[in-house]
């Protein structure tokens, strides 16, 4: 029984892949919060504990300022937080409302210090801009869906003139020209996303992509590198399996397998039912030499996909290596 090692044409099937893997829409929607906290002096306070907690959900987050007073939290559902600073019994509270650029929320400790507020008119005001942008936004994704992506164009730059800053707006803009295959403008949207989110994985992981499909391999595993920092720093906030997986497509290409073997791993660990994860973890197994569990990937594919786009070659490839399993 012969079997074919994954050459370059294999490679080219994977950037097959990596497009599939891209077409759904990063339509994420998730803002961050920044800020300092500061003592009566204005010097900066080391390791005051910062706490965001959602008044709708419940839901809190926690951080601590660095030397330098500072503090970033990303990753913030669009909605209501209160967010308070504390050291050494001196607190301050402030609420904000988030959406999908960046809050500056900056903090005074001592002692005496009050907390501050939006008036409750304020707040009514910038629930009502909020939701109107939340509308525009999702509007987009929805057209973005529907294959129709100047008019999801549109909606992301209604949002952009109201947030500015928002970075997540700019990554849907760069997955739309991806989808068009116009690299150069997908290019500059996730570069302008980075200067609004230096951490947001999702841009490095579409410049990753946009680079792949020009053949900038160099590049493309640079930007990978960066995507896969970022994804695999928050799997234990749920992680982002699809970024993984298209970052093992990049590794892939690059013919570093070891590598690739374990972007899927941990693609599979926050994701057990990725299917296309498995599909191409059985073929990295194969250039590894582990049949025997390559063919587990291939079965677990056909369980999970029995329709899927590599249904036929996952039968296959599952048929000649069966012998293997141990």
């Amino acid at each position: 029984m012969k079997l074919t090692r994954f050459g370059a044409r294999g490679a080219i099937c994977a950037f097959v892949l990596a497009l599939l893997a891209y077409s759904t829409p990063v339509a994420a929607q998730s803002g961050q919060v920044k800020g300092t906290v500061v003592d009566g002096q204005s010097k900066p306070v080391e390791g005051a504990a910062i706490a965001i907690e959602s008044t709708e959900t419940k839901r809190k987050f926690e951080t601590k300022t660095n030397k330098r007073g500072e503090f970033i939290q990303i990753g913030l559902p669009p909605g209501n937080y209160d967010i308070t600073a504390t050291k050494d019994k001196l607190t301050q509270t402030f609420g904000v409302k988030t959406g999908f650029d960046t809050k500056e929320v900056n903090f005074v400790l001592k002692a005496g210090g009050a907390g501050g507020a939006m008036s409750a008119d304020e707040a009514k005001k910038a629930a009502a801009r909020m939701e109107l942008v939340k509308t525009t936004f999702a509007e987009g994704a929805t057209l973005t869906n529907e294959g129709k992506y100047d008019e999801a164009l549109v909606k992301f730059n209604a949002v952009l003139a109201e947030v500015p800053k928002c970075f997540d707006c700019y990554n849907n803009i760069g997955t739309i020209y991806i989808r068009k295959q116009d690299w150069a403008k997908a290019e500059e949207a996730f570069k302008k996303s980075l200067e609004m989110n230096a951490e947001s994985g999702e841009a490095y992981n579409g410049l990753a992509t946009a680079y792949n499909a020009q053949k900038k391999f160099k590049e493309a595993q640079q930007m990978s590198a960066e995507a896969t920092k970022r994804m695999v720093a928050g799997a234990a906030g749920g992680g982002n399996a699809d970024a993984l997986y298209n970052a093992s497509v990049i590794s892939w290409n690059s013919n570093d397998f070891a590598k690739s073997n374990e972007l899927l791993t941990e693609a599979i660990k926050i994701n057990p039912n990725h299917a296309e994860a498995h599909f191409m973890l059985g073929r990295v197994l194969i250039n590894l030499g582990k049949l025997g569990e390559a063919v587990s990937e291939f079965e677990t594919y056909l369980k999970l996909a029995p329709s899927g786009p590599n249904a036929k070659e996952a039968q296959t490839n599952f048929d000649a290596l069966k012998a293997y399993r141990k």
